[in-house]
């Protein structure tokens, strides 16, 4: 199996808990990281679909801007500001 942790897609800057906690996510490797170390809750529906729709691109079974959608809704959930990062 092809792991594809580096799918990228368009960047996402996410506003998490904590001083100095801005991420930008430009990958689904990034994405994963956030989402097992960082994410405040662990238990909301989005936030599940998240993770499981990171598993999926990562193994290639979606595209990275599917996950990107996904991981959109999940911050909605927690209340994390999310902001699109335009070059």
């Amino acid at each position: 199996m092809n792991w594809n942790t580096s799918s990228a897609f368009a960047p996402v800057g996410l506003a998490l808990r904590g001083q100095g906690a801005h991420k930008i996510v430009r990958t689904v490797g990034d994405a994963a990281h956030i989402l097992i170390k960082d994410w405040p809750y662990d238990d909301g529906e989005e936030y599940v679909a998240a993770v499981k729709a990171c598993v999926d691109a990562i193994s290639g079974q979606i595209a990275p801007e599917q996950f990107r959608e996904a991981l959109l809704r999940a911050a909605d959930e927690a209340g994390i500001a999310a902001l699109t990062i335009v070059h």
